[in-house]
């Protein structure tokens, strides 16, 4: 069990020297590109940022494809504030049964790790914005 615990604490270590030496190229630790996000490792992401957007997609679905441009732009745009993340739905069954994913491409919006709005659909990036600021002030 110590093995364990000095394992945990390593991990843990390793990670604030990251943030730490992020913080010293004046970056503030968040990512400016949606991080891809799978069924174990998902809840740890959306409760390590105040402010996340999840895209729930699949690889075959165009409307899916036609979001991604916008969604890279903004999570650049909007770095420090809000957190974008990308689950496949077809490699993901335990998120999009969690969620009731039945359409894809589904916008998922966190605030202080819990969901608190969504959308369904392919929209220009202006909504997207639009619903940012409505679900996550």
């Amino acid at each position: 069990m110590s093995s364990e615990i000095e394992e945990i604490r390593q991990r843990k270590i390793a990670e604030m020297m990251k943030m730490a030496e992020a913080s010293k190229k004046g970056e503030n630790g968040w990512p400016e590109k949606p991080v891809v996000v799978t069924d174990s490792s998902f809840e740890e992401f959306v409760k390590r940022y105040p402010k996340v957007v999840v895209d729930c997609w699949a690889p075959w679905c165009a409307p899916c494809r036609m979001l991604t441009p916008s969604l890279e732009a903004l999570a650049k745009e909007m770095k420090g504030k809000v957190v974008f993340a990308k689950v496949n739905t077809d490699e993901n069954f335990g998120i999009a049964g969690k969620f009731r994913i039945m359409s894809i491409p589904t916008l998922l919006f966190f605030k202080n790790g819990a969901l608190v709005d969504r959308s369904i659909g392919a929209v220009p990036k202006a909504m997207v914005e639009d619903q940012i600021r409505k679900a996550l002030s």
